[in-house]
């Protein structure tokens, strides 16, 4: 009986052991944090997931408006004969002609026009979209065949146009007014117009990441110029164009020298692609902004002979964008959890130390939920009221959430206090560290640092061993 009872008491004390051991109770918690990281991974994916059907569903609209839009030209495309030799040995020679043609950019291009964006909306999304109206301006020099290798008497004057690229036809709101030399042509659409817009950009509405692909076009309008032989050239010509498009509007620098000045009611421009605006005014009411691009700054030449060049390279432009950031936000506060939970499990952890208050494993998995659950209520908030009141509501019930529930088993009213200020410190710490983009990792490494040096100073003496030994 007496050996029984002393192997109960053996029993007794390891199980006591096993409850109140440090070494097992921080391999619990690190166990807990570690499940906890699943569903973290969870909630992320969700975000990007949330992100982007935002994405499709504002491509959706806006193609139903009009894509963005490029605008590359006039070009002046004049057609002429080419011959070629073909020996065929003793049967002798053979002259076959065929005809090709010969591209040629303006000397002067200048472009002004006004953009005057529209919000549409769809369910909790919405689209910006624009009208614009162009003026443009260009001027040619009389070609010079002679650099081409083209005699003068293979040039077909009178097959002679003039090709304007736009991406996409859909956006023209109302019929082009084509003049050349003060005369009105009637310009005719077409998907090949013998030269492609190629650049490479982000083709999204601003809502999925950043990632730049190839874009090709290839459309835009012809306008044939009825000229009949080398004395009825006349190089200037102007355009008005209204012109419908949503997220951007660029240009190609097609002139030797090219000007556009543009304007728009539009509180938040980005100036994006291969130059920006020389000159440039933001304000409430809107933009106004100017590039200069000379031909020593675009890849591709002044005139050529081949048909389908690409002028890529050069394109610039404004982009039109709803600055919803709510989604990347989220994401960057997401993979903060991690950093939350450990915080606030070292901080229950502490208090169970320090104060000899046992709290439950089950009880750190619950406020380990409620933190877990803070980001679906971020996410699904700032789609509503945008991301800062998102931000402030869903940290308000969390941390209310959880202070009331830790007056169940902290002993006092000042524990849970103290515990309740810590997570406000903790979330209004990653508050900041989000809007302050550029120095977030300064901040962040000095508050990683801050709270490191805070918990090496509160724990500075207990005697872990010691305590251990008196658990046992």
């Amino acid at each position: 009986m007496e050996a029984l009872a002393q192997s109960q008491n053996f029993l007794d004390r390891f199980n006591k052991w096993i409850q109140e051991s440090i070494m097992i109770k921080l391999i619990s918690i690190g166990f807990l944090i570690i499940i906890l990281l699943i569903p973290s991974e969870w909630i992320q994916d969700m975000i990007v997931e949330r992100q982007q059907r935002a994405g499709q569903v504002i491509q959706e609209v806006a193609d139903k408006w009009s894509g963005s839009q490029t605008i590359s030209g006039p070009i002046m495309v004049i057609p002429y004969r080419k011959q070629e030799i073909i020996d065929h040995g003793k049967d002798g020679k053979e002259i076959k002609e065929h005809v090709e043609k010969a591209f040629f950019l303006p000397e002067q291009l200048d472009v002004t026009g006004n953009v005057k964006p529209e919000i549409l909306h769809r369910g909790i999304f919405d689209a910006v979209v624009y009208e614009s109206g162009l003026q443009i301006k260009s001027s040619f020099n009389k070609p010079d065949f002679k650099n081409l290798s083209i005699p003068e008497e293979m040039v077909l004057w009178n097959g002679a146009y003039m090709i304007f690229g736009i991406t996409d036809l859909r956006g023209i709101s109302d019929n082009p007014a084509f003049l050349v030399s003060e005369k009105t042509f009637t310009p005719e659409p077409s998907n090949n117009i013998g030269v492609s817009i190629r650049s490479s950009r982000s083709e999204n509405p601003g809502y999925l990441s950043e990632e730049k692909r190839s874009v090709v076009s290839s459309s835009g309008i012809i306008t044939k110029l009825n000229w009949m032989d080398a004395d009825s050239f006349n190089g200037n010509v102007n355009i008005k164009l209204k012109l419908k498009g949503s997220h951007r509007l660029d240009f190609v620098p097609v002139g030797k020298t090219t000007t556009v000045k543009l304007e728009g009611l539009w509180a938040d421009p980005s100036f994006d692609g291969e130059f920006l605006p020389t000159e440039r005014e933001i304000s409430e009411e809107g933009f106004t902004a100017a590039w200069k691009v000379l031909h020593f700054n675009r890849p591709f030449s002044q005139q050529w002979t081949e048909s389908n060049q690409e002028l890529n390279g050069a394109d610039f432009g404004v982009k039109l964008l709803i600055p919803v950031d709510q989604y990347q936000k989220s994401i960057r506060t997401s993979k903060y959890g991690v950093l939350v939970i450990l915080l606030t499990f070292i901080a229950l952890f502490l208090v169970e130390i320090t104060q000899k208050v046992r709290i439950h494993p089950f009880q750190y998995i619950l406020i380990g939920a409620a933190l877990i659950i803070y980001y679906t209520l971020l996410l699904s908030f700032s789609e509503h009221i945008g991301y800062n009141f998102a931000y402030v509501v869903s940290s308000i019930a969390t941390v209310m959430l959880i202070s009331i529930y830790a007056t169940t088993f902290l002993p006092s009213k000042g524990l849970v206090f103290l515990f309740s200020l810590l997570l406000i410190i903790f979330y209004l710490f990653i508050f900041i560290i989000i809007l302050q983009q550029d120095f977030s990792l300064l901040l962040g490494s000095i508050g990683s640092f801050v709270i490191v040096s805070l918990l090496m100073y509160f724990s500075r003496k207990i005697s872990w061993y010691r305590q251990s030994v008196q658990e046992a």
